[in-house]
């Protein structure tokens, strides 16, 4: 297995989404008012969506239901002890949130499913898409928790419930958990347009935030960026493995558990940051400076996996 292709196939086409936005924006055809109100129509008409073509039809043959819950549980544990540990460093309750969801929300959507593939085959991808289908619904509900805690006020429990159950995302993975419990099958000629329009989500939203993005702010963050990053792609990876060859996990599974924490920052995290009154100039700078440099990380967690494990 060559991890540096690998990895280099997974990433390079997200970079080329970031700077074709850079581009364009440098040409003038696009401002900033306009990227900003193109943001907002991915999240609440794209998303949602994507959330729906996620949990559709998603089976739930090849995987352990207590592997499942482990995963879970371990999201739960991270963003609990990184909402303890990031307002100790991170003063501005705009960033903390931004922070927080940088730490524990990854885009396995798109990451996990080609890697797993690539170092296990295809026997394995049904159980990464059931694994998808369970942690990125949990990402996208603690999402709207954490961001809205860090507001600056204690939301009370019914405004919050409202909030998440009105959620753009979660209405579309409520929506397509729905259909699939229910056996409501589309029919082909529209399921066809549907899964393109969410094919669309992830390049549209990595050219809005290639436009978006400014290297004075990322001077300014740099400090904060890199404490963040390093504990994302390289320390919670590390604590991942030991701890799953602790529990005597399966290679599969263990591989799995990885890709919820090495995989580069997820790029939903920038639109939900910026509809919920977070700092949108740093989640931008998240999801871009992360994604670029997965290339190298990712690289050296799958040559670690494929020798070692």
């Amino acid at each position: 297995m060559d991890g540096f292709s690998i990895a280099a196939k997974a990433v390079i086409p997200f970079v080329v989404y970031i700077g074709f936005g850079m581009g364009v924006r440098r040409t003038g055809l696009v401002d900033e008012p306009f990227l900003r109100k193109l943001n907002s129509v991915i999240f609440y008409c794209f998303y949602p969506i994507v959330s729906f073509c996620n949990i559709y039809g998603a089976g739930g043959d090849g995987i352990r239901l207590q592997f499942l819950a482990l995963v879970a549980a371990s999201v739960l544990v991270c963003i609990g002890l990184c909402m303890l540990a990031v307002p100790r460093f991170i003063k501005a309750p705009a960033q903390q949130g931004v922070v927080v969801q940088a730490l524990y929300r990854s885009n396995i959507l798109l990451f996990a499913l080609p890697l797993v593939q690539s170092l296990f085959g295809e026997y394995a991808s049904a159980a990464a898409g059931v694994m998808v289908t369970i942690v990125v619904p949990l990402y996208n509900v603690m999402a709207v928790i954490v961001l809205e805690y860090y507001r600056g006020c204690r939301p009370k429990l019914v405004p919050l419930l409202k909030k998440i159950f009105t959620n753009p995302l979660i209405l579309g993975a409520l929506a397509g958990g729905a259909f699939t419990m229910l056996g409501v099958r589309i029919p082909s000629v529209l399921e066809a347009p549907i899964r393109q329009l969410s094919a669309l989500t992830t390049p549209l939203a990595l050219f809005v935030l290639g436009g978006t993005l400014q290297f004075s702010s990322i001077r300014e963050h740099l400090s904060c960026l890199t404490a963040t990053l390093a504990c994302k792609l390289l320390v919670f990876p590390a604590v991942t493995l030991w701890l799953s060859g602790l529990l005597g996990l399966q290679p599969v599974e263990r591989f799995l558990l990885l890709s919820v924490f090495a995989t580069p920052v997820a790029t939903a995290s920038y639109p939900m940051a910026e509809a919920m009154d977070g700092d949108g100039k740093l989640a931008a700078e998240f999801v871009a400076i992360s994604t670029v440099t997965s290339v190298v990380t990712l690289f050296f967690w799958l040559t670690f996996f494929a020798r070692y494990l």
